[in-house]
């Protein structure tokens, strides 16, 4: 038995950003990489289309975001414990609900709970709480939590689909939750216990107003903007792959085994790219950095529009977009505390929510509809090019525009 202080006293720095760290693994894994394996028996199971099917997800992406800028103002304000608990608590309903699901409409309902729960959960709550912990290094902290994190679809992508092998999709939901119960749920109200102080709201009416101008300031600003934009288009690349890509892989005429291996190897080399970003941090500079590996993305969405069947293009896909976004999640992660403001940055993220909820709830069904027999998913991935050509368009401007200025 561990002695009495040890589950009184706050955790280490380094116990609180690894163990932050193995829960992003299961939040991302379980739900936002978990529903790319049960699309296909929930179409089989409750008789719906893949756009349908496709629906939920995009609900899920829009209830996330809806609640984000709450959710940011209420870390700002100090309240982190109760947001990731709640959170966790949230997901092991949503996926307990989803093994009792039997109607289009309760699967939605259940879906829209779970996006509640990723708003609370993933990787915009966590980073700000690190941002708050750690004012002076956050960018090191966040690089080092997303360790795990960007393993998410290694590890659950194929656990997932073994349990639904061994359970089928509903004991397998129930045994994802449980997961959020008994561990997630129990770990943040440890961890985020102490939480330094937050932006409380002033008493006098004029510090009040004053800080409101301020926010409005920042949020109006043309650096804003375009940080906003880039982030709401590369997300939205993201989003709409994330649960079509085992379908899409298939229907290239890849092996089952494929299919399923390399999506899960994006978790691997998402790591990778987050490594590199570790070990460079001291010697690289950090603007060249956040310009050029954004930049990842859209090149490996052109090797999987290029490659057709071919597992070589579809290889290089996964390289590119693995590592790519690996590195983008610390660039949008730590952008706006760089180059806008880190005493806001959760109401800053959070002020996305809702461009980021249209967009990634769009992305996925969009790319659903512009499926055909004959052209497969080819006009949605040229779509999907060229979005995120423009977004990291967008960053580079941002950046000029802040450094030309700082």
């Amino acid at each position: 038995m561990p002695p009495a202080t040890a589950l009184t006293s706050p955790p280490s720095a380094r116990a609180l950003v690894l163990t932050l760290s193995l829960l992003q693994l299961i939040s991302w894994g379980s739900v936002f990489y978990g529903f790319a394996v049960f699309m296909a028996p929930v179409e089989a199971s409750l008789g719906l289309s893949r756009a349908q099917v496709s629906l939920a997800f995009s609900l899920a992406l829009l209830a996330e975001g809806l609640a984000t800028f709450a959710v940011g103002r209420w870390i700002d304000q100090g309240h982190e414990r109760r947001v990731m608990t709640g959170g966790s608590l949230l997901l092991a309903a949503g996926l307990l609900a989803q093994g009792l699901a039997t109607s289009q409409a309760a699967f939605y309902a259940t879906w829209t709970l779970l996006g509640l729960g990723l708003a609370g959960t993933l990787y915009t709550p966590v980073f700000a709480v690190v941002t708050r912990r750690f004012p002076h290094d956050f960018r090191r902290a966040i690089i080092t939590l997303t360790f795990l994190g960007g393993l998410a679809s290694t590890v659950f992508i194929p656990l997932t689909d073994g349990l639904v092998r061994a359970l089928g999709w509903r004991g397998a939901s129930w045994a994802l939750a449980a997961l959020h119960l008994l561990l997630c749920a129990p770990l943040h109200a440890w961890l985020l216990r102490g939480a330094p102080p937050g932006l409380a709201p002033h008493a006098d009416p004029q510090a009040r107003a004053a800080e409101r101008q301020t926010l409005r300031a920042l949020l109006r600003g043309p650096v804003y903007w375009r940080l906003g934009a880039f982030t709401v288009l590369l997300m939205a690349i993201t989003a709409a792959l994330t649960p079509h890509l085992v379908s899409l892989l298939r229907e290239r005429g890849l092996p089952d085994g494929w299919s399923i291996a390399l999506p899960a190897s994006i978790g691997a080399l998402q790591v990778f790219g987050r490594v590199l970003l570790f070990v460079g941090e001291r010697r690289l500079d950090v603007h060249a950095t956040n310009r050029w590996t954004p930049a990842l993305v859209p090149l490996g969405v052109l090797a999987l529009l290029l490659g057709q069947g071919q597992l070589a293009g579809a290889l290089l896909f996964v390289l590119l977009f693995g590592v790519g976004n690996g590195m983008l999640t610390i660039v949008k992660g730590t952008a706006m505390a760089q180059y806008v403001s880190a005493a806001h940055v959760g109401a800053l993220n959070g002020a996305l929510g809702l461009p980021l909820a249209l967009a990634r709830a769009a992305a996925p069904l969009a790319l659903g509809l512009l499926w055909s027999p004959a052209w497969g998913y080819r006009l949605g991935l040229a779509l999907l090019l060229v979005v995120g050509v423009l977004g990291v368009a967008l960053l580079w401007r941002a950046q000029t525009l802040a450094l030309r200025h700082g």
